[in-house]
């Protein structure tokens, strides 16, 4: 992955951060943002006060969901990426990157959201205008964020491909997901 490649996804959610399609990375990627997408639809309408519990805990189970499928694509991401600089990587005197990219790539897809989503609010003719000044202000903050952490993760990815830096693949072991780890579930059938 390229510094230009790892920028688009910066853009992904309004659409300008295609990349290959038919890459094992670039579905991983899509993968994610599409379940950080479906994730961001689901915590908001478990957050309604008016609606009947089956739906909140229907919206629960569905969060659940694409959280583990948002994770299981960040070490994709994970695992292609270090087997395109494996060989690259191999020195133990490469500083290790306690962040991975696909966290900062899952990082960046979140920041999309929110800058698609704020943007929204600064649109609004329903609001006052301290609102859109205030949305505005925050639109401004995500943006600068946005580019300081794709520069962090150009840095990365360019370390990487000379070797000077390194990370490993740390699974997630999401043990509320697992009916054989979670307490409350197993000790359901139990019961």
């Amino acid at each position: 992955m390229t510094p230009l490649e790892a920028r688009r996804i910066c853009d992904f959610h309004d659409g300008a951060g295609k990349g290959d399609a038919g890459s094992d990375l670039w579905r991983a990627i899509e993968d994610n943002h599409r379940n950080n997408n479906l994730l961001w639809g689901e915590e908001d309408l478990a957050r309604r006060r008016h609606a009947p519990e089956a739906e909140i805990a229907g919206n629960k189970r569905a969060i659940d969901r694409y959280n583990q499928q948002r994770n299981d694509a960040i070490e994709r991401i994970d695992e292609v990426l270090l087997n395109l600089y494996s060989e690259k990587m191999n020195s133990e005197n490469a500083r290790l990157s306690s962040e991975t990219p696909g966290a900062m790539i899952d990082r960046l897809s979140i920041l999309s959201l929110k800058i698609h989503h704020m943007r929204l609010q600064t649109l609004r003719k329903d609001v006052d205008r301290s609102h859109v000044e205030e949305c505005s202000g925050k639109l401004n903050r995500l943006n600068e964020q946005r580019a300081d952490l794709a520069g962090c993760l150009d840095r990365l990815l360019e370390e990487c491909a000379r070797g000077t830096s390194r990370f490993k693949i740390y699974r997630q072991f999401k043990m509320y997901n697992d009916p054989r780890l979670n307490p409350a579930v197993y000790g359901e059938k139990k019961a």
